[in-house]
């Protein structure tokens, strides 16, 4: 090829690459504005879609704020209004019992008035008996010729006769006078109480009885030379009686709770088949768990029922456990959720606190779920309890009193006493065996003869009351009033004795004639 052809291909060559990249360049350029441009658009676009997305969000935002608002608004409107009728109705609580004090006010000052009255009489009688004593003693030494002293002695015992027999009369006009204010509040009250509340009763015993599939169980359960039956009453702490009673198994424990722990533990293992030493403390564990759970349920039930509150867990359990606890057949929670009520129900009818007077009667008897582990009697060993719980004193002394010992202090305190007696002496509340009924009787009728002046002494009504007869030549009317007293103390501190008991002493004389 010719050089000169070819240097001309070659620079036409560069030329048009470099026209090519020139025009590349200008068209690359081009584009790249292009794309710029619809970049900025695309993001223009794209900050205009966020913002309004931000502005819908901010009033959705400002709505339910605003709405936030109202119903917290609704909420406090409707807690004030709450609060005021609650003190409207406190309100008018307080106008009623200030009305009350004022009727008790009025009656204390009539009181007042009535025992000023008795002394000014009691004062005009002293100044009476002085000057007869001192017409006596001149008459005396004028006439019988007695010494002062002898005179003075005649005259102090005929004094102190006639005193001892002007103050039986007025004591017993007192306690006439007070009886005939107060004995017809008193049958109101518990009246209503007792009308008001009725509730069943449920029956304890010492055995449980297992039903069996069949009489092949029975090897079963006591296993190889005897290792079931030992784990099961090592485990539980009761006695298994196999004998030859058909299809069953009796579960023999003076504690009901572990009894009925080991009734259960027991129906599991038969219903599961695998029974051997390690199953059956596995068993009895969960069973226990599960006792304690029953315990705090019905514990929890029974707070619900009285509608407390606020009351320790382990007291919750304790009360709980009554279930399984009876008195002369009662059973102690229905026992103590019946006090509750009756207690609560004298309080509204006096006006004091109901919910606290419910839950001393609920708590009374919380010392018979404690067992063994402490020394005392129950209603010591409850109040204990109570206190170390943080219950109020109220409560804690209504426990320490409800069987008078020591005496009731507070109107709560003879509440839950007389609520107890009442639940205990309901008919066909409890029953007590025949034995210890006639011992009873018997020790409270010599009791009675034990007194100097008495005939015969005789306990009727099922106990409930005494019945003496005096010597008409050794006991006068005047003493006779303070023989029942003196008996009924005697009774009060040496028996042991459900409820209340009457002593009714009598005297009488009789004069016969015969006509011929």
């Amino acid at each position: 090829m010719d050089p000169l052809w070819m240097a001309a291909v070659l620079v036409a060559l560069v030329f048009g690459f470099a026209a090519g990249l020139k025009l590349y360049t200008l068209r690359s350029k081009k584009q790249t504005d292009t794309d710029r441009d619809r970049l900025v658009e695309e993001a223009r676009r794209e900050a205009d879609a966020l913002r309004e997305a931000a502005e819908h969000e901010a009033r959705e935002t400002v709505l339910r704020e605003k709405e936030k608002v109202e119903r917290e608004h609704g909420a406090q409107q409707k807690e004030l209004k709450n609060r005021e009728r609650d003190l409207r109705r406190r309100e008018q609580e307080l106008k009623a019992q200030q009305q009350r004090l004022g009727k008790q006010e009025k009656d204390t000052t009539r009181r007042e008035k009535s025992l000023k009255q008795k002394e000014q009489a009691a004062e005009s009688t002293a100044r009476n008996a002085e000057r007869s004593l001192t017409e006596a003693k001149e008459g005396l030494e004028k006439v019988a010729g007695m010494s002062q002293e002898q005179a003075q002695q005649v005259l102090k015992e005929e004094l102190l006769d006639e005193a001892r027999a002007l103050a039986v009369v007025e004591i017993k006009k007192i306690e006439d006078e007070t009886e005939a204010e107060c004995d017809a509040r008193a049958k109101s009250i518990l009246v209503t109480a007792i009308s008001r509340y009725a509730g069943d009763y449920v029956s304890d015993r010492t055995v449980s009885v297992v039903q069996l599939a069949s009489d092949d169980m029975k090897g079963r359960i006591i296993g190889r030379e005897g290792r079931n039956i030992r784990a099961l009453e090592a485990a539980t702490g009761v006695d298994l009686i196999i004998d030859d009673t058909p299809e069953a198994v009796i579960v023999s424990c003076f504690n009901p709770l572990r009894r009925e722990i080991a009734k259960m533990a027991l129906t599991r293992l038969i219903a599961d088949g695998r029974i051997h030493p390690s199953r059956i403390e596995e068993v009895v564990r969960k069973s226990q768990r599960e006792m304690d759970a029953i315990c705090k349920e019905d514990g929890e039930q029974a707070i619900f029922d009285l509608g407390l509150h606020k009351i320790h867990p382990e007291l919750v359990k304790m009360l709980g456990s009554l279930r399984f606890r009876s008195s002369y057949a009662q059973n102690l929670l229905k026992h103590s959720v019946e006090v509750g009520y009756l207690a609560g129900m004298m309080a509204s009818e006096l006006g004091i606190n109901v919910k606290m007077s419910r839950r001393a009667g609920l708590l009374h008897d919380i010392g018979k779920a404690v067992d063994h582990q402490q020394e005392g009697s129950h209603a010591e060993v409850g109040a204990a309890v109570a206190k170390k719980y943080n219950e109020a004193p109220r409560v804690v002394s209504a426990i320490a009193c409800h069987h008078s010992d020591p005496e009731p202090g507070s109107l709560i305190d003879h509440m839950v006493h007389a609520a107890n007696a009442l639940s205990a002496r309901r008919p066909g509340a409890r029953r007590e065996t025949l034995a210890s009924f006639i011992k009873r009787l018997e020790d409270l009728e010599q009791l009675a003869l034990s007194f100097k002046g008495i005939k015969k002494a005789y306990a009727i009504q099922a106990g409930r009351e005494i019945r003496i007869l005096v010597d008409t030549e050794k006991v006068s009317d005047e003493r006779t009033l303070v023989l029942s007293k003196e008996i009924a103390r005697k009774v009060q501190d040496d028996v042991n004795y459900p409820g209340q008991i009457c002593v009714n002493v009598i005297r009488e004389s009789r004069a016969t004639g015969t006509a011929r």
